[in-house]
């Protein structure tokens, strides 16, 4: 005899059985739902982040840009923009990318300088770049492609690109090289390239 809340096929264990595959479904398939609809209706997303810069994350490279010539090696890079002529403010960011580049101790042989310039350089300017910065690697600029990419105008920008040449950072003229520098060192620890 049964008892009137069991039906004559189902049995205690038929039904725990029931309920663990419904509690191991809900395990696996509802934080899959949960992530894709917060990802997709941009809900419960953190407003607070651990990078200074502009993150990229459209898979954008440095040829893009309007950067010419193979500027994508086995490092990361410290790359300036400058679609402009390369007054005071770029230089400031040449400067800061060296800088930053020294700041990595250790680390610094996985990382590398660079700029990219529409126009000639002022003549003092390169003088102290072929004095002071051996290292720093030097590619042309073609501006109608960068203006398609940056709506921000002719100023220069200071770009943090991976090993595989895409852009991962942007950071404005003016900017603070200390948070430039904890940007790159957290990338550099998280990464095992370059």
């Amino acid at each position: 005899m049964s008892t009137p809340s069991m039906t004559l096929n189902e049995t205690p264990s038929r039904r725990r059985g029931r309920l663990q595959l419904l509690a191991l479904l809900g395990v696996a398939v509802v934080p899959m739902i949960l992530a894709t609809s917060m990802y997709k209706l941009n809900f419960w997303v953190p407003d607070n982040r651990s990078h200074h810069g502009e993150l990229i994350g459209t898979g954008q490279t440095p040829a893009d840009l309007g950067v010419q010539g193979d500027s994508a090696g086995e490092h990361w890079q410290l790359l300036v923009t400058a679609p402009a002529a390369c007054a005071a403010d770029c230089q400031q960011l040449v400067y800061l990318a060296r800088q930053i580049n020294i700041g990595l101790g250790r680390e610094a042989t996985r990382a590398e300088h660079a700029l990219a310039a529409a126009e000639a350089l002022p003549a003092d300017f390169q003088a102290t770049l072929d004095k002071d910065y051996p290292a720093l690697q030097r590619y042309g600029l073609d501006p109608a492609a960068h203006a398609k990419v940056v709506k921000q105008g002719t100023a220069p920008q200071l770009w943090i690109v991976d090993p595989h040449g895409n852009l991962v950072l942007r950071y404005p003229a003016g900017t603070d090289g200390k948070a430039v520098l904890k940007d790159l060192q957290h990338l550099l620890k998280l990464s095992n390239i370059g």
